[in-house]
């Protein structure tokens, strides 16, 4: 009996924020609130798979569902489960369910890692510093005292005069609540100064910053002061990728951006993001994309 009242609090919890980003958003898109760092979402149909760099953030879908794939692994989620990544990922997101009478409309919590470290060190919670690395992405089972926090977020909309000092606690209480959860270890190890997660967080940034130039594992091995088999190791459990792999992602999503742009052709666009070879950057852009550059430009650009 007690369960179906929790259920019961859920379903009415869920209905009513998606009213309220449903009454907020007018049109499909992504659209910012006066709170920085959340953002909601509509969709009024199914979409195609949409890759991009998916920064730190809580994802929460109220209607519809939605499926998210990094490297090999695949991670569906709707309004019983919640999505959150915790280092930035080259990911492909597909919504899967979404219609103009029901929508797809999800919020979007951003976060910072120092935002974790704070709690974590005003807290008792502890994290072994040479734990073993788990995955910068995971879906989760929503639970009443996370949605209560997400809704009161969003409520708090409705007063700006309060969001300058309420937002900020509740959305300190959000951050709280997950890393409570059962998987709240992934976003923990970001915060353990020294420990493998944010030493492989180092080692994205170093490659985000230049990655045009030719990567070399001993230079990342020396960023993370690891071995460079400790490296690949630790990359791959976080990121499920190897550091060329995601080296590569970052390049292709890159240079289909410009020629979406307009700025550079398919041959330009590859060299502007580090690779010699036209066929090379073809092949591996249609292993990525699904169609070689020009189709899939051409093809983007009808809609």
């Amino acid at each position: 009996m007690g369960e179906k009242k929790i259920d019961s609090r859920l379903i009415d919890q869920q209905k009513e924020l998606a009213q309220r980003i449903d009454q907020f958003c007018k049109e499909d898109g992504i659209h910012s609130t006066a709170i920085p760092s959340l953002h909601f979402i509509r969709a009024s149909e199914r979409s195609e798979p949409i890759h991009s760099i998916h920064e730190p953030a809580v994802c929460i879908v109220v209607q519809g569902s939605k499926l998210v794939m990094l490297a090999q692994d695949d991670y569906q989620y709707n309004p019983a489960h919640y999505l959150v990544v915790s280092v930035d990922l080259p990911i492909s997101g597909e919504i899967i369910e979404a219609s103009p009478d029901k929508p797809y409309l999800c919020l979007r919590l951003d976060f910072a890692p120092q935002q974790i470290v704070n709690i974590i060190s005003e807290s008792e919670q502890t994290f072994a510093k040479k734990a073993d690395s788990k995955p910068g992405l995971f879906v989760s089972k929503m639970h009443g005292s996370l949605l209560d926090a997400v809704l009161r977020l969003v409520q708090l909309l409705d007063t700006p005069e309060d969001l300058a000092i309420l937002s900020p606690l509740i959305i300190r209480e959000i951050l709280y609540r997950i890393l409570h959860d059962k998987q709240g270890d992934s976003v923990k190890q970001i915060a353990v100064n020294g420990g493998p997660a944010q030493r492989i967080g180092k080692v994205i940034e170093h490659i985000k910053k230049d990655y045009v130039r030719t990567l070399r594992i001993d230079e990342l091995a020396q960023v993370a002061n690891m071995s460079a088999s400790s490296l690949h190791y630790h990359f791959k459990k976080v990121t499920r990728l190897s550091p060329i792999q995601y080296q590569k992602q970052l390049r292709l999503q890159e240079a289909r951006r410009l020629m979406l742009l307009g700025e550079l052709d398919a041959a330009n666009a590859g060299f502007s993001v580090g690779y010699e070879s036209p066929s090379q950057f073809s092949r591996e852009y249609s292993r990525m994309f699904g169609m070689p550059p020009i189709k899939d430009i051409n093809r983007l650009q009808e809609f």
